[in-house]
């Protein structure tokens, strides 16, 4: 399976599944937080972790396989998953600060660069 076509197929799968779990999700349970795209987030998260770990750690997967689960599904299900992954990979290298920057840097600035949108496309 060329790479892009892993890619392209697991995303659809991962936007899919998404739209499926964080629907039901939703329907299930009614409050004002958004518990479905937070589960989405944190399926995601541990899923990167466990795949990651397994495909990195544990079996010699090819290239191809890696995109198809990580870059497709889960980057289609969410791009979360990749920022925690990220971090984590960070602080097993040691560099804690720059864990630290990634978290709370891409909390304040997302969440900044969300309103900057809604302001802009008030106008």
């Amino acid at each position: 399976m060329p790479k892009y076509f892993a890619v392209m197929l697991g995303a659809a799968l991962g936007g899919a599944a998404r739209y499926t779990v964080a629907t039901m999700i939703t329907a299930r349970i009614a409050s004002r937080f958004p518990w479905g795209t937070f589960v989405v987030n944190m399926t995601g998260c541990f899923l990167i972790g466990l795949i990651s770990t397994i495909l990195t750690e544990r079996v010699a997967s090819p290239l191809t396989w890696g995109l198809f689960l990580v870059t497709g599904i889960l980057g289609g299900y969410t791009t979360f998953s990749a920022f925690g992954w990220e971090t984590v990979q960070l602080s097993r290298q040691g560099e804690h600060i720059l864990a630290l920057a990634n978290l709370v840097g891409s909390a304040v600035a997302g969440y900044a660069a969300v309103w900057l949108g809604v302001i802009l496309a008030r106008r």
